[in-house]
């Protein structure tokens, strides 16, 4: 059995929060939760979920860009959980990250051989050896190696994300974090940047962790979907097992809510009302349970375990699969005396 390049268990954070002008109260923020997964040399694990449900905190958690609370990273067998920055630095080189925004993660005053090179310079690269490497991967991400003496500001949005990528792969890492790397971008232009983080991945054999609240990009570029709510997973599946059989009622509402370009495959919308709680004071028992067309008394009270479903299924939900009413369904209710 290949050992898994990336291993995080009961991964929390928490932070202290202010909850008046004066500071007179503080509370606790809790973004990340008792997360717990596998990733395999190799693989693409997508991260989904609406805004503030903790998976840019996660993806920060594992680049330890944050210090965690609680629970556990490994990386290709190390435990980093609790890594100085001085004893991070050997593994900055095996773990890279591709930001958000394209026109604000590029230094302006920068060529793009000096943005491309500056992990190799820190990493005491010769000259001749960043001027050769920058090209090689300039090629790779369809930038010619003639305009990398250039500023950002002569690019297009895609071309920059190219040039982040391109700085991603310098170094030949072994996992690389997409930290909702396509969202900024047009969506023509989207679909140019996903077809090319999966050629990358099958030519270099790159483990790549993409975060996205888009669940039609997640499904485009993942093997396996890891869907978030409120700080925790509550569904981690296949690709196609999420797709075909989503087993948790969130999971079913965001599914039902991605567009279809075949008006004969459109599924029933099903109803999600209300807004994510707050993670500075969420509800008891099963975080969704406010939000859940089939919430009973127990989900209000009760917090259902995180158990395997199948193999390599995870589900949280003490009623997963239950059919779920439509919007149609809802509003056929609502019009009965």
């Amino acid at each position: 059995m290949t050992m898994a390049l990336l291993e995080v268990q009961d991964l929390t954070k928490e932070f202290v929060v202010e909850r008046s002008l004066l500071g007179a109260q503080r509370a606790t923020l809790r973004a990340v939760h008792n997360v717990s997964f596998k990733m395999a040399p190799g693989e693409t694990l997508g991260i989904v979920g609406e805004s503030g449900c903790g998976k840019t905190t996660l993806g920060r958690l594992i680049l330890r860009l944050l210090d965690p609370t609680g629970g556990s990273i490994r990386f290709d067998g190390q435990d980093i959980t609790h890594l100085s920055l001085r004893q991070m630095r050997g593994l900055r080189q095996d773990i890279q990250v591709v930001f958000q925004d394209p026109y604000s993660s590029l230094n302006p005053r920068l060529t793009v051989r000096a943005i491309i090179g500056e992990p190799l310079s820190n990493f005491g690269f010769s000259t001749a050896e960043i001027t050769r490497r920058v090209g090689e991967v300039m090629e790779v991400v369809g930038l010619q190696p003639d305009t990398m003496d250039r500023n950002p500001h002569a690019f297009s949005g895609g071309q920059r994300q190219r040039i982040g990528i391109a700085r991603a792969l310098a170094l030949r890492p072994k996992l690389i974090v997409c930290d909702e790397a396509v969202s900024a971008l047009d969506v023509s232009i989207q679909a140019q940047i996903l077809n090319l983080l999966a050629d990358i991945q099958q030519e270099f054999g790159l483990t790549l962790l993409f975060i996205s609240h888009n669940l039609g990009v997640i499904r485009h570029v993942s093997h396996r979907i890891a869907v978030m709510y409120l700080g925790e997973i509550v569904e981690l599946a296949t690709e196609r097992d999420l797709f075909e059989n989503p087993l948790h009622p969130y999971t079913r509402a965001l599914i039902s809510a991605v567009p279809e370009a075949d008006i004969h495959e459109r599924t029933e919308r099903v109803p999600l009302d209300g807004e994510i709680p707050s993670p500075v004071n969420p509800p008891p028992g099963c975080p969704f349970h406010t939000r859940c067309p089939i919430a009973r008394p127990r989900c209000g009270s009760d917090l259902p375990d995180y158990r395997e479903w199948s193999p390599r299924r995870m589900v949280r939900c003490h009623f997963p699969g239950e059919a779920l009413p439509t919007f149609a369904e809802t509003a056929t209710e609502r019009a009965l005396p």
